[in-house]
């Protein structure tokens, strides 16, 4: 392997388990998400700062694959019992007014000459960072109340429905064939969602079981299986492999998580095993993989577009529009459902952007359809949204008297992993 690529690997991967000491230490100020300090240790080492770091196609294949897991785990996340009826009704009715506000928006940006690639930011404007606010919501305590089933619900819509625009929008020239071609990937998904509910035999459970704790690791090589056949027939079918990634989370999770065992032969040590599976496929990606796309994506960050002013004006405006994109829809569709302070709450919260920003923005600036600056616009406001927007938000939602309610049908406590429950005990 090439020296140069040898050291890039050791910096990032550095980088990588010192991010969790960083932002341990930043507490006694405020709460800086690891996301947030692994892209601006990235953008240090990179050619804009200290020019330690060079890209290479190992490097690039490393990032690749951060990217898929990040993915996958966003759909592992997605827990159908807990989000379905009202929650997820709304969240779709979110998502869709902010994709009509974002477009809006991005014509008018187009119109006044301040940005160009209309697609990409009226699509970067609709995502929200699930992902990088569960750690923070589980550490408060969140997630298991009904105000964390909504925002559990519109996190994954502010992800759901980004990852199939860039199907349709960003990745194909025929968004007619593309949307037939979703169509029949949703189907096979469906079916294969089906599948994955329907009791599996006891001798493989077992196995599953048995091997957890030696070198055959099998239920976390079949759900790596999952994710790389997903994401394969998701490029074979000329759609973006976010789709894969994502449907492949979705499916691991209903079969290992979600299936409840109706065969007399599973003790209930096989069933628990399953939880061990999820939080060592989160090992994998978080512990290694997502941190790499993060501190590369950071290396790749244009800094210099940073040193026009015009540029650096762009990001409060696109901080705002987060804002205005998807925190006015919640001000609307929550305000009978939550209490005031919480709708504000949810409203911050779920304007909070960036994995995805990083990702569209990376897609327009490889493209040739979206100019270097807007770029950095663009993620720069993604980084200010994830450190101050769950700050407020939080301290909002703390104001609300039954900030602890339950929802309707409580959640098993085994749906959040302990990384992300932290010390708290809701």
């Amino acid at each position: 392997m090439d020296q140069h690529v040898l050291q890039t690997l050791v910096l990032v991967v550095a980088i990588a388990a010192l991010s969790p000491f960083i932002s341990d230490l930043s507490k006694r100020w405020t709460k800086i998400p690891g996301v947030v300090v692994e892209i601006i240790l990235g953008i240090i080492i990179g050619p804009h700062v200290l020019g330690w770091a060079s890209l290479g196609e190992v490097i690039n294949v490393l990032a690749e694959m951060g990217l898929v897991f990040l993915i996958f785990l966003a759909g592992f996340e997605v827990d159908l019992q807990q989000v379905k009826g009202k929650p997820v009704k709304l969240a779709t009715y979110g998502w869709l007014c902010s994709l009509v506000l974002g477009t809006a928006v991005a014509f008018a940006l187009f119109e006044l000459h301040v940005t160009i690639g209309i697609r990409f930011v009226a699509i970067a404007l609709t995502t929200t960072a699930i992902g990088t606010l569960l750690p923070i919501l589980g550490d408060a305590g969140v997630l298991p109340t009904r105000f964390g089933a909504y925002i559990l619900a519109g996190g994954a819509m502010g992800e759901v429905g980004p990852i199939v625009a860039i199907s349709l929008a960003l990745t194909s020239d025929n968004p007619g064939r593309t949307s037939l071609i979703i169509a029949g990937f949703v189907v096979m998904v469906v079916l294969a969602a089906y599948l994955a509910t329907r009791p599996a035999p006891p001798k493989a459970l077992h196995l599953i079981s048995s091997t957890l704790h030696s070198s055959g690791q099998l239920g976390v090589r079949l759900s790596v299986l999952l994710c790389v056949l997903l994401v394969w027939i998701a490029n074979r079918f000329d759609l973006d492999v976010l789709l894969g990634a994502f449907a492949a989370g979705m499916v691991a999770r209903i079969f290992l998580v979600s299936q409840q065992s109706t065969v007399n032969d599973i003790t209930e040590h096989d069933v628990d095993h399953r939880h061990e599976i999820q939080t060592r496929l989160e090992s994998l990606g978080f512990g290694f993989f997502i941190p790499l796309f993060f501190v590369i994506s950071g290396v790749k960050f244009n800094l210099g577009a940073l040193g026009n002013p015009g540029t650096l004006l762009k990001i409060p405006m696109f901080v705002a529009l987060f804002l205005v994109v998807r925190g006015a829809p919640a001000l609307l569709l929550y305000r009978k459902e939550l209490p005031v302070a919480s709708v504000r709450a949810f409203a911050l919260l779920q304007s909070a952007a960036l994995p995805l920003v990083v990702v569209i923005t990376g897609i327009g600036v490889e493209t040739g359809q979206m100019r270097s600056d807007n770029a950095a616009a663009l993620v720069g406001a993604g980084l200010l949204s994830v450190v101050l927007f769950p700050i407020v938000g939080l301290a909002l939602h703390a104001k609300d008297p039954d900030a602890n309610e339950a929802p309707g049908s409580p959640p098993d406590a085994s749906m959040f992993s302990e990384w992300r429950r932290g010390e708290s005990n809701p």
